[in-house]
């Protein structure tokens, strides 16, 4: 039932003032529009919902339903206004991210760290998936935010920020190419055995794009879906992985892990985006967190991640 909310003030005031001219007096209306409003009201629900007594009106049983309905929508009015209220303060709300796992161990100890300080009260969802699973689901508003790699144009997807994150050979500093200057040759590299992702991984595909036109063919002993593997391959100076450096951040900081740079055009082209779907209006948690993402995968190229 749709019912105007001026008849329910009229109503609700004539009840609380106890009669109709009161009420008028309090609206600074005359009786007439009063009585004229409550009327329309009780056409619109076919009931009385008030009557008159020695000491003014009261209202009948219908009437109190009625009444009851208008106090209960007030709280539930107040009620949204506080809701309303405390998300336009960033104290409440959710944001959905999904990035790729590479971004996995330095976007916990950072952004999300001091975004999550700084508005305790914003649930964050964080999920993981290849490329495509990314662009996908922004794409389908499963996902407010994307941080993906490699992919650099897609028309329905708005790259708020990209950075350049050049895909590099990722190996123990015990491995015998740790030891070399010059950036390696994919020559060099496939000459090693290798540990990679599995072939539908973005990195996967810029890497096989680069093998392939440098008509070099990657001598590969480990395929995985799993970071980890890669870099505990690495790590045990079974394999060299490729990645970009920010993937292996701690890793390469502590030095159990060596980077170094790769001659390759491709390679030196990827980028880190962070991504969102055109048109998607943005609430103002999800802008204060992208640019809280901005500053970061700025900081993506900075000397604790530079490849040798």
């Amino acid at each position: 039932m749709d019912i105007p909310h001026q008849r329910l003030v009229y109503f609700q005031v004539t009840v609380e003032a106890g009669s109709i001219r009161r009420a008028a007096a309090r609206l600074n209306i005359a009786p007439s529009a009063v009585s004229r409003q409550i009327g329309l009201l009780e056409e619109a629900m076919a009931a009385s919902l008030i009557e008159r007594t020695r000491d003014g009106v009261q209202p009948t049983r219908v009437g109190e339903m009625l009444l009851d309905y208008i106090l209960q929508r007030e709280k539930l009015d107040q009620h949204l206004g506080e809701r309303l209220d405390a998300y336009q303060r960033l104290e409440t709300g959710e944001i959905r991210l999904i990035i790729g796992e590479g971004f996995v161990g330095d976007i916990i100890n950072s952004p999300l760290r001091a975004f999550r300080k700084q508005y305790p009260g914003i649930t964050l969802k964080v999920d993981t998936g290849s490329m495509q699973s990314i662009i996908d689901s922004v794409i389908e508003d499963e996902a407010d935010i994307g941080l993906m790699y490699h992919e650099r144009v897609h028309p329905q997807l708005r790259f708020w920020h990209s950075s350049p994150q050049p895909l590099v050979a990722i190996m123990s500093p015990e491995h015998p190419l740790a030891s070399e200057a010059h950036a390696l040759t994919l020559e060099e590299v496939a000459q090693h055995p290798m540990a990679l992702w599995g072939p539908s991984h973005g990195v996967r595909q810029l890497m096989d794009d680069g093998f392939r036109e440098a008509e070099v063919r990657p001598h590969m002993v480990v395929q995985t879906n799993s970071m980890e593997v890669l870099k505990q391959a690495a790590r045990s100076e079974l394999c060299i992985t490729l990645l970009p450096a920010f993937a292996a951040a701690r890793e390469l900081q502590e030095g159990v892990l060596i980077a170094r740079d790769v001659e390759c055009a491709s390679f030196r082209q990827a980028r880190a985006h962070i991504i969102t779907r055109v048109g998607r209006r943005m609430p103002r948690a999800s802008l204060q967190l992208l640019r809280h993402l901005e500053r970061w995968i700025t900081a993506f190229s900075g000397p604790r991640q530079e490849a040798r």
